[in-house]
């Protein structure tokens, strides 16, 4: 998320009533989790695990959860909840904003493009030419749509990302502030659901064909010309490159890339990073072949064990 114009470290401070570390007049052009932050982004960091990871990367200020020394560049704000903190600042600066109609007065609907019955566009939606929206459609506020898109009956584009945590015995909820944003010569079939960025965005690449009953995580980014079938989930902040295609009841967790090409079979349970141009089968997902010769090898044990 960015802002509309820069603020100062110490206004965001006095906000949250944090203390600062390093430059208080230091500028603030966003606010972004940690693997979308660019130079200038206010990044929260809560565990000591992810100290450096957030100290290191990109982000010029860091709200964190305890005193430490602060990196050349950086400015931190201390606070006893980053997390609760970090809500209260993207609350401040992109607040719910309630509909007012179906179709909101904001939204933005290029020529050609068909709306459906009972299709409902939150406040800021832009929508290309040429596109089909099919009955009971619901997209957030300030999604993207490019032209040629076609999304079929009851799918809901930019649902609020599922991202809790867990505190004092209760899950407390990531306030969501991104968009989804979907290239041209999009397809997406029914019932499936593409949540928005927590504050950037979810990203599915020109060409890409998805199915019905498919789940995208938030701040995922698929590439071109990708083809994922029934069933398919995705989590949250997972990379899948150019002309990848996952067929039926594939699911695959966050922090995760798929390589260009990758062919994934149905039903497979991916754990980890996949190459590119490489076919995987199997949960948790390998190669094809070797998950296959190692079925087969799992087949022959009752009669190994009888020779035993």
């Amino acid at each position: 998320m960015k802002f509309t114009t820069a603020i100062s470290v110490k206004d965001l401070a006095e906000m949250i009533q944090a203390d600062i570390e390093g430059d208080e007049n230091q500028m603030v052009i966003g606010i972004n989790e940690i693997h979308k932050v660019s130079e200038g982004d206010l990044v929260f960091v809560d565990h000591p695990k992810y100290y450096e990871k957030a100290l290191s990367s990109a982000a010029t200020t860091i709200l964190i959860d305890k005193k430490i020394d602060c990196p050349i560049g950086k400015t931190l704000l201390i606070s006893d909840n980053p997390f609760r903190d970090y809500n209260k600042l993207t609350r401040h600066y992109c607040p719910f904003s309630s509909s007012k109609s179906q179709i909101s007065s904001t939204a933005i609907v290029g020529e050609r493009t068909t709306l459906q019955p009972n299709v409902v566009l939150g406040n800021h939606v832009v929508i290309g030419k040429h596109c089909i929206i099919h009955p009971n459609v619901s997209i957030y506020d300030n999604c993207v749509l490019g032209d040629n898109v076609i999304v079929h009956a009851n799918t809901v584009i930019g649902g609020d990302a599922f991202y809790y945590q867990k505190q004092e015995g209760k899950y407390n909820k990531m306030h969501t502030c991104g968009r989804v944003v979907i290239a041209d010569d999009v397809e997406i079939g029914s019932n499936s659901t593409i949540d928005k960025g927590v504050s950037g965005d979810t990203i599915i690449g020109k060409g890409t064909k998805i199915d019905n009953h498919v789940h995208v995580g938030h701040d995922t980014v698929i590439g071109k010309n990708c083809l994922f079938a029934a069933h398919v989930g995705i989590s949250g902040a997972v990379i899948i490159e150019d002309d990848v295609t996952l067929w039926g009841q594939v699911g695959i967790p966050s922090d995760v890339t798929i390589g260009k090409g990758a062919v994934v079979l149905a039903q497979s349970g991916v754990t980890k990073s996949l190459e590119s141009n490489k076919i995987y089968f199997g949960s948790p997902a390998a190669e094809n072949r070797e998950k296959l010769r190692e079925l087969a090898l799992i087949r022959k044990l009752p009669e190994l064990m009888e020779r035993l």
